[in-house]
């Protein structure tokens, strides 16, 4: 299914969404802040972000509540907080190829941008709003279920993916480890502010992450941190 009028970029994208989105509302759902910027203070998706975040959450809650009916109210936010979180959101933006239709200023472009799991998960929250202006709620909804509904029943998403620096501590102290800490970096202009964490354990260096705050980057370095001492348990 492609919209009529859409570059053939996007042809591809609303092929894998599935769903007949405004061509000028995709546009502006796929242009980050960095990009905006550098051509002039042009409209940037951060209003459709804001949009996208509660019908992502309001189909998610809504779905939780239907096929988890003896789940507790602390049982559902803890699901649907997995499931939303940057890191799920991430997933879901790469799944579908996502990164390579994202208009980046230059800088974050040669950073990685495309990758960075902050820029996918808020961009794919500006396309569920493109999507709920153009064809409405219920098939907005739809497109959430889709795309995020799987990730509903992966047991993971209530652990190291949802708060991945308490998941850090305990597996490093379950190996007798020291407690991690984290350096931050900071990188870029002030409009599009990039933060690198490096976690380190008993002053060895484990694992870095990126993103457009402190806390994403350290949840970032923390959860590759806590998928590489998890591995290399298991292959023992």
């Amino acid at each position: 299914m492609t919209g009529h009028g859409a570059p053939a970029g996007q042809h591809r994208l609303l092929e894998q969404l599935g769903v007949e989105i405004d061509p000028e509302l995709l546009a502006l759902a796929l242009t980050h802040r960095s990009w905006a910027y550098e051509h002039g203070g042009v409209p940037h998706n951060e209003r459709l972000e804001f949009l996208g975040d509660s019908i992502l959450g309001q189909a998610i809650t809504i779905e939780l509540y239907r096929r988890f009916p003896d789940s507790t109210e602390g049982e559902l936010a803890k699901r649907r907080a997995g499931v939303v979180s940057t890191v799920a959101l991430a997933e879901v933006a790469r799944a579908i190829g996502l990164g390579e239709h994202i208009l980046l200023g230059k800088g974050e472009a040669a950073s990685g941008g495309a990758d960075k799991a902050s820029i996918l998960a808020d961009t794919m929250e500006a396309v569920f709003g493109a999507a709920f202006l153009s064809v409405g709620h219920a098939e907005s909804a739809r497109l959430v279920l889709r795309l995020v509904g799987p990730l509903l029943d992966d047991p993971g998403r209530t652990g190291a993916a949802l708060d991945p620096k308490t998941a850090l501590q305990e597996v490093a102290a379950a190996k007798g480890l020291g407690a991690p800490s984290y350096e931050i970096e900071a990188a870029g202009p002030d409009h599009a502010r990039t933060f690198t964490a490096t976690v380190r354990i008993d002053d060895e260096a484990v694992a870095t992450g990126t993103g457009t705050s402190k806390k994403v980057a350290e949840m970032a370095a923390a959860l590759a941190a806590h998928e590489q001492l998890t591995l290399s348990s298991a292959q023992r």
